[in-house]
């Protein structure tokens, strides 16, 4: 008998979910009947119980990478979920606060190179995480070759022949990508390169959907995550799957949430507002924006961090004039600021039951995060409830479902792709 998880709790106002009961078994039966099947992009609903059997493996990699160089940082190259879901773990689960022990570059313009080298120092003294499903990605491959080359000339300006100079560069680079080298440049690289082990992007989890991938649990490994809090972590999400799949109500949030979201469009509310509070949350913000801009497709929902974005986003939203639904993610605060933190959600919660529909979702926090059975359980809701979002709408207003999913796809991204191959772009070109 499945058991509502407990680092995670919500509740709900403004909304009816009676309305919707007798279609509950319809909603879980079109989700369920996806996942976990090729070609329909819901591989990451068991992610987190597989990963859990590659543990010791990965702990063992993170190990002999540290070793073969001795640097202690990491630098991750990446783009959308490649980066966002990493960053948004390692804050989440309190690691990485300061940045000294993963650094991140997605960027092409000069001064962010020059912002990220002038970070990172001496270039030899970071070990790189390149990060593309297709290995191809023109802004990590960008990137990845100007690292490149730059630990060759540093190292053939230390005494090495250029053959030397290449083995020696290659030592501090590990690719994250798809395992069939057909399919992936990088990889091939990374196989012709003598680079260390195998980490993937596993077949049919999009990057916004990848927070359990090996990118990530790479880098938490990296930075200091125990061995039991990986456990943990991974074992809290993989419940939360369990739950999602469940008919029954009152232990499916994710189904509540994606009811919630899918109800508001329903009575014509086209805004919506995704708060989370505290600082453990600036990179999760990213996160969610990018699911929710590729997965639901919406560009109205604003999702920001509080208090940062209370004052000035308040007057719009309590302006009887604008029609809004509201989620705020909060920490359960047991430190020395938990009065004010608890009458600052009070005014919160009282403003937005007021206002309109809302749920409230409380998670559970350790010294400098989130405990890692919350981090789990948190992240694999919201990618939950996205897809839940697209099936409860569909089935509430008669529209067929494709057999693929919408909101686990992102076809128009390649618009800009198109334009950007189109032209005489040079990944790694040096500006004369």
């Amino acid at each position: 008998m499945l058991t509502k998880n407990s680092s995670v709790r919500t509740s709900f106002s403004g909304i009816d979910f009676s309305k919707y009961q007798s279609k509950i078994s319809e909603f879980v039966s079109e989700f369920s009947s996806r996942a976990n099947k090729s070609g329909y992009f819901l591989n990451w609903v068991n992610l987190p119980s597989e990963q859990v059997k590659r543990v010791d493996e990965l702990y063992s990699m993170v190990e002999s990478f540290k070793s073969q160089t001795g640097v202690s940082r990491l630098s991750v190259m990446g783009i959308g979920g490649s980066k966002h879901t990493v960053e948004h773990m390692l804050s989440i689960n309190g690691l990485n606060i300061n940045g000294d022990s993963v650094a991140f570059y997605s960027d092409v313009d000069s001064i962010s190179w020059a912002r990220f080298m002038s970070k990172i120092g001496d270039v030899t003294s970071s070990n790189y995480m390149i990060a593309s499903k297709s290995g191809s990605t023109f802004e990590t491959k960008d990137g990845f070759l100007r690292i490149q080359q730059m630990l060759v000339d540093s190292y053939i300006s230390k005494g090495q022949s250029e053959e030397e100079a290449k083995k020696s560069a290659s030592k501090h680079f590990i690719a994250v990508t798809d395992g069939n080298s057909e399919k992936s440049e990088l990889r091939r690289t990374s196989i012709e390169q003598g680079w260390l082990g195998d980490l993937y992007i596993h077949d049919d989890v999009g990057g916004r959907f990848s927070a359990f991938d090996d990118h990530a649990i790479f880098a938490l490994i990296w930075a200091g995550m125990s061995k039991s809090d990986m456990i943990s972590m991974l074992n809290s999400a993989q419940e939360i799957s369990s739950q999602s799949l469940s008919d029954d109500l009152e232990i499916n949030d994710a189904l509540k949430e994606g009811i919630f979201w899918a109800d508001a469009k329903l009575k014509g509310i086209d805004a919506s507002v995704h708060q989370y509070m505290g600082s453990m949350f600036e990179n999760t913000v990213y996160w969610h924006a990018q699911m929710q801009n590729e997965s639901v497709k919406d560009t109205l929902k604003q999702v920001a961090k509080v208090p940062d974005a209370m004052h000035h986003s308040a007057e719009a939203h309590f302006n009887p004039a604008n029609k809004f639904a509201f989620a705020l993610t909060v920490p359960v605060d047991k430190g020395i600021c938990s009065e004010n933190a608890s009458s600052y959600i009070e005014a919160l919660t009282k403003s937005y039951e007021i206002t309109g529909s809302f749920f409230k979702e409380e998670v559970e926090t350790s010294h400098l995060g989130l405990t890692p059975a919350a981090a789990g359980a948190m992240t694999q809701l919201r990618a939950f409830a996205t897809v839940y979002q697209e099936i409860v709408t569909a089935i509430m207003t008669g529209k067929q479902l494709p057999d693929v999913l919408d909101s686990v796809l992102q076809p128009h991204v390649e618009f800009y792709k198109k334009n950007l191959k189109g032209g005489v772009v040079v990944p790694g070109r040096i500006s004369k």
